[in-house]
């Protein structure tokens, strides 16, 4: 072969051979772009993208209520299940936000387990949301809320408890006198007299589940009618009772029977001027009078409905707490 020409043909194929492995090293830009988006494609580990709670049961309902002083366990699931894990458990009252509880996930296979207690102390509209806050490892979840409402006993003379003693301290809140301790005794019943007298009701002494209800949902309470005057004494003669009120609060209200259609009770502001204790000729028992003969004293027959001579009748067993209550030149609005 010619030399000029073997050397040309060798020349071409030492060229040729880094063309052609160029080609295959360097990828088009078709061929990158590919690449990329098949990267972004690909599905992270489960673990580190998602989060999903569920509230799976809300334990001691029944027919969608749980009994007033129970404590209602709530359980939930989260997936999947990541070491060190929180989920927050929200509890409601009436929309508002009461309680949260941080649990740590329990380990079940691909996934946790959390359970979180509130105590049912009032009345309302509970509700429970569970929440998983983003992290580093997780993103985000939130159930919605689940509610259930509240069931209330009715209380009957003698029955003693912790549903007792709590509706008495409720009771208290709103401004009535039911005394101390566990058992629902005379004093309680005459509060609960008061209770009904104040909202209309029948006017027994029988706290039923209505009335139970409403005191344990902070309602019912009497509203002072004269809450610029201070310290002072309003008796209501469309309610009989009387309520002792240091401006806006009332603080104590009591049943009473006033003046009957012939001698009704006098009507307007007056102040209280003179003090008789003990019983009187009259049978009066702790006479606090606040115009001429008309005072607020105990006697032996409180009916309730209007039937003294004019004066308010409070019970025997009531007047002298009553008695302590009332100042000289204290104001008292009848109406």
């Amino acid at each position: 072969m010619n030399r000029l020409v073997l050397a040309a043909a060798l020349s071409t194929v030492a060229l040729a051979v880094p063309a052609s492995a160029a080609a295959q090293a360097a990828p088009s830009l078709s061929d990158s772009t590919d690449s990329a988006a098949a990267a972004a494609a690909k599905p992270k580990a489960s673990g580190l993208e998602r989060a999903t709670v569920r509230i799976t049961k809300i334990g001691h309902l029944k027919g969608h209520s749980a009994r007033i002083l129970t404590k209602v366990p709530v359980k939930g699931t989260i997936t999947p299940f990541v070491p060190g894990q929180r989920v927050d458990v929200n509890f409601y009252v009436n929309g508002k936000k009461v309680l949260t509880r941080r649990v740590k996930p329990k380990h079940r296979g691909d996934h946790g387990t959390f359970t979180a207690i509130i105590a049912v102390k009032q009345g309302g509209k509970y509700a429970v949301s569970a929440e998983h806050k983003a992290t580093r490892l997780q993103r985000g979840d939130r159930t919605v809320r689940k509610s259930w409402k509240v069931s209330f006993p009715s209380i009957s003379s003698g029955k003693c408890g912790k549903v007792v003693g709590a509706f008495r301290r409720a009771l208290n809140e709103l401004g009535y006198v039911p005394g101390g301790g566990k058992c629902f005794n005379g004093k309680m019943g005459r509060a609960v007299l008061a209770f009904r007298k104040v909202n209309g009701m029948n006017r027994n002494e029988k706290a039923s589940k209505r009335v139970v209800r409403q005191v344990f949902a902070g309602q019912g309470g009497y509203k002072a009618k004269h809450p610029g005057a201070g310290e002072h004494v309003e008796a209501s003669l469309s309610k009989q009772i009387i309520a002792f009120s240091k401006g806006d609060r009332v603080v104590a209200v009591y049943p009473i029977s006033s003046g009957k259609p012939s001698t009704p009770t006098v009507q307007g502001h007056f102040n209280f001027y003179m003090t008789q204790p003990g019983y009187n000729s009259e049978g009066m028992y702790y006479s606090f009078y606040f115009i001429g003969g008309y005072a607020i004293h105990g006697y032996e027959s409180v009916p309730n409905y209007p039937a003294s001579h004019g004066c308010l009748r409070t019970y025997i067993s009531d007047q002298p707490e009553i008695y302590n209550r009332i100042h000289y030149g204290e104001d008292i609005f009848v109406f």
